[in-house]
């Protein structure tokens, strides 16, 4: 049987450098990932090197609210 609480949750994973330069940007749009995090593991926000269409290259995802 489940747990009451919910040890792992989802969250949202956007580019940080798509966010800082979209008014440069020749394309719009955001790179956004969906993934899911362990509470009593990682209670910080999470950051990963993801892909980003957008910018055509690796960058840093940071978490976003939901």
């Amino acid at each position: 049987m489940a747990k009451g609480k919910d040890i792992r949750i989802g969250v949202i994973l956007e580019c940080t450098s798509c966010v800082r330069n979209s008014v440069n940007k020749k394309s719009t749009g955001i790179s956004r990932y969906i993934t899911q995090k362990n509470q009593h593991n990682t209670p910080s926000r999470l950051e990963l090197r993801k892909f980003c269409p957008c910018c055509c290259k690796h960058t840093i995802h940071g978490e976003i609210k939901k």
